[in-house]
């Protein structure tokens, strides 16, 4: 950054020389050093992984969620500062509601992320605030679109995704996403590579043990965690599929 540390890093209201605001890349840092967050769109709905550090053998398991309900057919994930993310999800559970009660309907998931978004980029334009430290995963089943998925990025910018990720692990995650024909996966299927990829990303040497958390969004468009007996077996999976490959 040739212009840090000449003053313009201190304001997410003013611009260096080049066009940049510093705060902003320095929210998306924060971003990378977290734990990976996953969401796959397959044909039958939403599936979500999330890759939670245990940050000491003290924690209760369980205890540290960073899948958070919206709605009965949304769901919102984060990578970045867990307090961040947990506003995000408040706040996109507010527009939820106010979707509802103006038009007594369920808030569609691109109405909630590109809200949402709004909201975020609001952070970036004065001196009094800073950016979101958190970039944040909307995805669920809508009956206007059926499954959806879209990524809000610190910078208040939202794209729709078949399959996404956010986190330390976003590159490569990203790649295996890629080798995956999501739209003729089960949502049985997409939890196993959803786990096999969590557990393919997590570097042991360098990073700190991690607890799973699967949740997803059926067709019939409700939120539910996945299941124990098969998040079990989707470890199980994952697991094996790591042996196998350091055999090889």
């Amino acid at each position: 950054m040739a212009s840090q540390g000449t003053g313009y890093d201190l304001s997410a209201s003013t611009y260096s020389p080049d066009g940049r605001i510093f705060q902003i890349e320095y929210a998306v840092k924060a971003v990378e050093n977290a734990g990976t967050a996953i969401a796959v769109r397959t044909k039958d709905g939403v599936v979500f992984g999330v890759e939670n550090l245990v940050h000491s053998k003290l924690m209760v398991p369980g205890s540290h969620k960073r899948i958070f309900g919206v709605d009965r057919h949304a769901v919102l994930t984060s990578a970045g500062l867990i307090a961040d993310g947990k506003h995000l999800a408040n706040r996109a559970r507010d527009e939820a509601n106010n979707f509802f009660d103006t038009y007594k309907q369920k808030a569609p998931i691109k109405t909630i992320a590109e809200r949402l978004a709004l909201y975020v980029q609001a952070f970036t334009l004065y001196s009094s605030v800073r950016p979101f430290g958190a970039s944040a995963i909307v995805g669920g089943v809508d009956a206007e679109r059926g499954p959806q998925l879209y990524v809000i990025e610190p910078s208040g910018m939202v794209l729709g995704y078949h399959g996404c990720a956010v986190g330390k692990g976003k590159q490569f995650v990203k790649t295996e996403i890629e080798k995956l024909a999501l739209d003729e996966l089960s949502m049985e299927q997409a939890v196993d590579e959803v786990a096999r990829i969590i557990y393919k990303a997590h570097d042991d040497a360098k990073d700190k043990e991690f607890e799973l958390e699967l949740s997803w969004v059926r067709a019939d468009g409700r939120h539910a965690p996945v299941p124990a007996e098969l998040r079990d077996e989707a470890i199980r999976k994952a697991l094996q599929s790591l042996d196998d490959e350091m055999e090889d």
